[in-house]
């Protein structure tokens, strides 16, 4: 029987735990409805942040130049690159799934780099200027720059602050918003396409299909998987006993 005044580091793990798995399903649900981006604004527009950064990192890790990244108001950007990347389709096809792969893994380490305290903040703190240095360098739309900067800021600030357990679970949370946000636009994901700003685009699935062999749906059935299995596997690293 679990006692309701257990104050030990395992009922307390236990119970983050609990929360993190609580908020991230209910976030992946919330974010399907109609209604439900906008509750959760702050967390479509991080996501969005997180999902064209992937595209970018990975265009400019594979040779190409990450020119700008655009984030609109109702949730939707784009990332843009100029030059060619290594590998031909495989590359391309890596810069396509860059966006929907590269948020999880990030995610994890978000996650996993928790399991040491002291850690916790330094990545708050690190993860807010890259907010910062995102919105100077690359982010060329007004709204984008202005809330991304006041994202950045404020995680600076946070991990300035509060308890280290406060610091943990926060950075934990943000992997976890991180690595679901994948799940944003489920049907997307399954998706041959879709409209952003007017515009029609092939989804990053159907570009994967595109450059390489399978159809889009594979590649979201993988990628969804992918996210999900190194979710889980992080926070289980993150929560043996330490």
């Amino acid at each position: 029987m679990i006692d309701a005044f257990d104050t030990s580091p395992q009922l307390k793990q236990r119970k983050d735990w609990m929360w993190l798995a609580l908020f991230a399903a209910l976030t992946v649900v919330l974010w399907q409805l109609p209604f439900g981006r906008y509750v959760l604004y702050p967390f479509t527009i991080l996501s969005t942040w997180f999902h064209e950064m992937g595209h970018g990192l990975t265009a400019m890790l594979l040779g190409a130049n990450f020119q700008s990244l655009q984030i609109y108001s109702n949730g939707s950007g784009i990332a843009t690159h100029s030059g060619d990347v290594l590998f031909g389709s495989l590359g391309q096809a890596l810069v396509a799934a860059g966006g929907p792969m590269g948020p999880p893994i990030a995610g994890s380490t978000f996650i996993f780099a928790s399991r040491q305290h002291k850690w916790a903040r330094y990545g708050l703190a690190t993860f807010g200027i890259v907010l910062i240095l995102s919105a100077v360098i690359w982010i060329r739309t007004l709204f984008g720059v202005s809330i991304i900067l006041l994202f950045g800021l404020i995680i600076v600030l946070f991990s300035w602050q509060f308890s280290v357990r406060t610091h943990v679970f926060a950075i934990q949370f943000l992997g976890v918003q991180a690595c679901i946000s994948t799940f944003r636009d489920f049907n997307y994901l399954f998706s041959a396409g879709g409209m952003i700003e007017g515009k029609q685009f092939a989804s990053d699935t159907a570009v994967i299909a595109q450059r390489l062999l399978l159809p889009y749906w594979f590649w979201g059935i993988l990628i969804a998987v992918f996210s999900i299995y190194i979710l889980v596997k992080s926070l289980q690293l993150a929560y043996k006993v330490r």
